[in-house]
């Protein structure tokens, strides 16, 4: 009998030094691909889960508000290190710690606060950031590459899941790039339908979609709208190509979250997140979906074809 109570205490002690990492999401069903991805990136730097270490995952199902909540779960579990994308989630869990190292990934960490600078970031956050002013710039000059005339865009976008700053970006790009640009804002999933439609109330010829949280947990009501409004449309990520967006240039997210496995393995080996620099994509993605753009009556040129990083959805 004591040599299976000592047992049992023995594996005890070791589950407790399996380190923890918190992920803390937005919607299960829409990140299990990050996740996964995730998983990958820490299992080809010897990081198996239930081997070495334990993820524990926090769900937010798209209710912004349960975030704190979550957040805060996640330290008293005494977690190792976070991991978690997008300005909502960020936010909730650096207002949850401000010493349990954070791996975040979203657009321009320095400007929105999270992080003194890219090379040193100063805190306990650090990851990889999205370059919102080249991405912004290529997914328009692409729109127009593929819709003649393109003279007026709208601008779909959530403030909460996306912040000011990515939308900045698109705003600059469209303004060097001449074209007329309008931000139509949705504040819940009851309003894409609508705003899709004043868009084209408004004129517009093509919309650029900035990906955000809800709008990717609604994106088949958004493709739906695009559809029946006959508008031609750059969303944020592959996911919306796939189900029917005309096209997509932005990185890649399952690459982006591989990269961040690096940095939780480094963390957890007693690097300081403050010393450790963000990173920038180095996978991208260019895809089209042939289906929609000939449902659209749209040709695409030849020297567009071959820009595209995969053929045609």
């Amino acid at each position: 009998m004591g040599a299976v109570l000592s047992s049992l205490a023995f594996a005890a002690r070791a589950a407790e030094s399996i380190p923890k990492i918190g992920f803390l999401g937005y919607d299960s069903a829409v990140q299990a691909p990050r996740i996964a991805a995730l998983r990958e990136g820490l299992r080809a730097l010897g990081y198996i889960e239930g081997k070495n270490i334990v993820i524990d995952q926090r769900w937010a199902e798209g209710k912004f508000d349960r975030l704190p909540q979550l957040a805060a779960e996640l330290v008293a579990d005494k977690v190792s290190v976070i991991v978690t994308a997008a300005p909502p989630l960020i936010q909730a869990a650096r207002q949850a710690t401000s010493t349990i190292p954070i791996v975040i990934l979203t657009n321009n960490p320095v400007s929105q606060g999270f992080a003194g600078s890219f090379a040193h970031p100063g805190g306990n956050i650090t990851g990889v950031a999205f370059q919102g002013d080249e991405l912004g710039m290529k997914q328009l000059s692409s729109l127009r590459d593929v819709v003649p005339g393109l003279l007026r865009v709208a601008i779909l976008w959530n403030r909460e899941g996306s912040g000011t700053e990515a939308l900045a970006a698109v705003e600059s790009a469209a303004q060097t790039l001449g074209l007329q640009a309008r931000v139509f804002e949705v504040r819940n999933a009851a309003e894409i339908s609508a705003q899709v439609r004043a868009a084209k109330s408004w004129g517009a010829q093509g919309l650029i979609e900035i990906a955000a949280p809800l709008l990717t947990a609604n994106r088949k009501v958004l493709i739906a709208e695009l559809a029946a409004n006959r508008l031609p449309a750059s969303c944020g990520l592959r996911d919306y190509v796939v189900d029917g967006c005309l096209m997509t240039y932005t990185a890649d997210l399952d690459a982006l979250f591989r990269q961040m496995a690096p940095f939780v393995v480094r963390i957890l080996k007693g690097a300081n997140p403050a010393d450790l620099p963000i990173e920038q994509p180095r996978e991208f993605v260019f895809v089209i979906n042939k289906t929609t753009a000939d449902a659209l009556g749209l040709k695409i040129p030849k020297w567009v074809e071959i820009q595209m990083s995969e053929p045609y959805l």
